[in-house]
């Protein structure tokens, strides 16, 4: 019997936690779903992640409002996922900021990864009535940028690819605390149908270079203290690499995408497969490692009729 289309089978709602991860630094997190931060500066607050719909971007709002009513004036989203952005219209944020990438990406493929996610994760999009359209941002930078909260510096960074070709982080210095976006995850699977899986663990040593006091990861729970913040860059490279070695074999010796699925469930299986949304994420990564393996750097562009041929072919 055939495993039910990526996250089509998960309707059940999910525990929200709303976690302090240093002073007016708060981590919004659903056991395995998209993960928000939030950034109390002087005057205003500073949101990391959006959201998939507006609906849900409210269920932030109304965590937000439990500890300030400073009004939310920046947004900023680490990639292009619609899960991240399309909620961006409830927070009435006056600033919206991405990396220049990650805005042509959502030039590029912005519309067919919405169609494509929207089939994929139908409780993430109930609501999805009110999305008014792509998200685009109001202010873009290339490698770095600093927003100040009053005085409260924010520094938002590109730190090398990984989860996609146009990853932010957010790093708030007088806390010592990082927003990673899906760079790093924590008991919850990589999604790597987008990625770069030979530039992710130098991003990540990127990222621990900092030496974080915590981090609020792109999905699990927050990582407060530096043991956890460790652990949790561990497993993460543990767990891209483990998806791509297998693979990389496979396609050395001109085996099959069906040979490399089949090693690279041999070789994750056993590690990962108690992390949220794996089973969903599997064919894609492997799909995207094959590609990856062969040479072809740039992510090809998924549709809902290529997620589905995929699906088909090997979780089917």
């Amino acid at each position: 019997m055939s495993k039910a289309f990526a996250s089509q089978g998960d309707m059940e709602d999910k525990q929200i936690s709303f976690t302090e991860v240093g002073e007016g630094l708060y981590a919004f997190t659903a056991e395995g779903d998209p993960n928000t931060g939030v950034i109390i500066g002087d005057d205003s607050v500073m949101i990391v992640e959006a959201q998939a719909t507006p609906r849900l971007a409210r269920k932030v709002i109304d965590c937000v409002r439990s500890v300030t009513d400073k009004p939310i004036s920046h947004l900023v989203l680490t990639h292009y996922h619609a899960v991240r952005v399309l909620g961006a219209s409830a927070y009435g944020a006056r600033e919206i900021i991405m990396s220049d990438t990650a805005r042509a990406m959502v030039a590029e493929r912005g519309q067919e990864d919405w169609e494509s996610e929207f089939d994929r994760f139908p409780r993430l999009f109930q609501g999805h009535e009110e999305i008014p359209g792509l998200t685009w941002p109001t202010t873009t930078f290339s490698d770095a940028m600093t927003v100040y909260l009053g005085n409260r510096k924010v520094e938002i960074m590109h730190l090398g690819r990984a989860h996609t070709a146009g990853d932010a982080v957010v790093w708030v210095p007088d806390q010592e605390v990082m927003f990673t976006g899906d760079i790093v995850e924590y008991h919850s699977a990589c999604y790597c149908g987008d990625g770069h899986f030979g530039d992710w663990e130098e991003t990540l040593m990127n990222i621990a270079a900092f030496e974080p006091q915590s981090v609020a990861p792109g999905r699990g729970d927050a990582l407060v203290g530096p043991e956890k913040v460790a652990e949790a860059i561990a497993r993460t490279a543990d767990f891209v690499n483990s998806t791509y070695r297998p693979v990389a074999k496979v396609v050395a010796r001109g085996g099959t995408l069906k040979e490399a699925w089949d090693a690279c469930r041999a070789e994750c299986d056993p590690k990962f497969s108690d992390y949220a949304i794996y089973e969903h994420c599997l064919p894609f990564n492997v799909a995207r490692a094959y590609d990856e393996a062969r040479g072809i750097d740039t992510p090809r562009i998924w549709t809902a009729a290529r997620d589905k041929e995929m699906w088909a072919a090997l979780q089917g």
